[in-house]
């Protein structure tokens, strides 16, 4: 622990990664600040900063390590306090410490209570009623809710199982009020987390599924829209469909990641469910919830993938038409099985112009799917302003750009007339 030279009481919380560590970040932020910190905007300026990291892929991972080296500088320069955490943080912290010297404290994904205890026994402070229920005053019109932490499935690419650990569900009766708090804080539309979020209370006693939290918090007066991710193909159950067709307030969009076409490299990542099941699936979403937006995640590159591999991921795409799909190149994550036993055979170069392949079937798929909503009204949450335009979503996920709109629309739903479309989003005027 470094020595203190002056009052410290400026804070900066660094987030990278998904949807989950921006929510932990923003449970963090609440426990600093009733520990009565202000946020510094400027991470050189603050005197505690703490780094929410992710390792899913490399870039991300060196993202956070090359932010580590600056600020063992800037530590060198001023008294300053560095915890880190998220999916970088390792079972055991030994070679991290040693690596960098300078972080004062490393603490587990979902650690909240760890990080603010500590910050608080370094500044002298109490932490009493700064770890519980860690929910904004004032809320934000769209909110992550986590609802189920860690993973079960070990697929051979993934490191989350061995960094965030098995799956653990929060009781439907705590999330419940946590919502119902969010709303009267002014929230509108939550979002259901979770590394496997269809998964979510087969560990309670007694058990419950999606389904039953669903039914719980629609009726939350209020409440507008609920949505949900990550999904996996093997635990999206017939009920689970039904409910999104049945319940008014859930978003007809899907995430339903399916990561190669291939049996061959499916068994190899060990996603435990085949091209055609996988298939099977979609056509029972497209026929109980006919206008549900399906959005996937795809792998190219896995080790062992050959060019009939690769043809098999592009056959799923033309069959579905996904209305987006998230692609990465496979990258060696340290402490997963394919990084110990399946050696990583594709070059770099091969990698590249399969993603770009990828990408420009998609954009020709998701530009045609766009088309079809030119000329009809959808209602959009409208999220904020970027640049000259202001921006919201669909109920299925769209993203929408809006023309002669002010402040006073950021976070309403309004209904709107679709005027224009790209592969990536729609343009709209208010009605």
């Amino acid at each position: 622990m470094i020595t203190k030279s002056k009052t410290i009481d400026k804070f900066h919380v660094w987030t990278v990664g998904c949807q989950m560590n921006i929510a932990d970040s923003q449970r963090v932020d609440v426990g600093l600040k009733r520990l009565g910190l202000d946020e510094e905007k400027n991470i050189e300026e603050a005197d505690i900063i703490v780094l929410n990291t992710c390792v899913v892929r490399q870039s991300a991972e060196d993202t956070a390590t090359g932010l580590l080296g600056k600020l063992a500088k800037q530590k060198r320069k001023k008294s300053t306090y560095i915890c880190v955490t998220g999916c970088m943080v390792e079972s055991t912290t030994k070679s991290l410490a040693q690596r960098f010297p300078h972080v004062d404290l490393w603490a587990k994904p979902q650690d909240t209570p760890k990080i603010i205890e500590n910050i608080a026994d370094y500044l002298n402070l109490s932490s009493d009623g700064c770890v519980e229920n860690l929910i904004p005053e004032k809320s934000k019109f769209a909110e992550f809710v986590p609802i189920v932490q860690g993973c079960d499935k070990f697929c051979t690419f993934c490191v989350i199982p061995y960094r965030r650990g098995r799956e653990t569900s929060k009781p439907s009766n705590q999330l419940f009020e946590e919502i119902k708090t969010l709303v009267d804080n002014g929230t509108k539309e939550v979002t259901l987390l979770g590394q496997n979020v269809d998964s979510y209370g087969h560990d309670l006693n007694p058990k419950k599924d999606l389904s039953d939290l669903m039914y719980l918090i629609n009726d939350i007066p209020d409440l507008k829209r609920i949505r949900f991710l990550t999904s996996h193909p093997n635990d999206m159950s017939l009920r689970l469909i039904r409910t999104i067709n049945d319940l008014p307030k859930v978003c007809r969009s899907i995430n339903l990641p399916f990561q190669a076409g291939s049996n061959r490299i499916l068994a190899n990542m060990r996603r435990g469910y085949t091209r055609d099941q996988f298939l099977r699936k979609i056509d029972q979403i497209k026929t109980i919830v006919p206008e549900a937006t399906i959005t996937t995640d795809l792998i190219v590159g896995f080790p062992g993938e050959t060019e009939r591999d690769f043809e098999d991921s592009l056959d799923i795409l033309n069959r579905v038409k996904f209305d987006k799909v998230h692609v990465a190149a496979y990258s060696e994550r340290k402490g997963t099985f394919a990084f110990r036993q399946i050696d990583d055979d594709i070059p770099m170069e091969e990698k590249r112009i399969r993603l770009n392949t990828v990408n420009q079937l998609q954009d020709k798929i998701q530009k045609k799917l766009n088309s079809k909503y030119l000329n009809k009204e959808f209602d959009v949450l409208v999220e904020g302003k970027n640049r000259d335009m202001y921006f919201g979503r669909t109920e299925g996920d769209k993203l929408v750009y809006l023309d002669d709109l002010d402040e006073k629309f950021i976070g309403e739903i309004i209904k709107t007339l679709i005027i224009d479309y790209s592969p990536y989003s729609l343009n709209a005027e208010k009605i």
